[in-house]
């Protein structure tokens, strides 16, 4: 099997997750903050299995970024400072996949806020990491 297929190969998941990363960022561009947030996740969530594959964390199919966090603070204890975010990004997602079940409107400043917190746990787990 070669990296392409081969869905253990963290930097097949870090290529998925930048170009989610480029998608909210264009989102943002747009001014559709749901769709932000949607991506936003989608990113994170990438991040957060690539940093772990790279452990030797064993994939399971997951999304929920609070358990991911969890399993993250095993290699890197300083991550348990980005919960409170890790839990918001998981309620954009949810947000924008399913029917309202709250009325959650998103402001510029709160996508921006969490944008520039999420970069900083993204450096957290890869401080080489460029991002626009």
């Amino acid at each position: 099997m070669t990296s392409r297929e081969d869905p253990l190969y963290p930097s097949e998941w870090l290529k998925i997750a930048r170009k989610d990363w480029t998608r909210a960022s264009f989102m943002l561009e747009k001014k559709d903050f749901e769709a932000v947030g949607f991506f936003l996740q989608q990113s994170l969530e990438k991040y957060l299995k690539a940093f772990l594959l790279q452990q030797g964390w064993k994939l399971r199919k997951i999304h929920e970024l609070d358990a991911l966090l969890d399993d993250a603070l095993k290699y890197n204890p300083d991550l348990e400072k980005f919960r409170d975010l890790s839990e918001r990004i998981s309620g954009y997602y949810l947000v924008d996949r399913y029917p309202p079940l709250t009325s959650i409107e998103f402001t510029s400043e709160e996508i921006e806020k969490d944008l520039r917190e999420t970069k900083r746990l993204i450096q957290a787990l890869f401080p080489e990491e460029k991002l626009s």
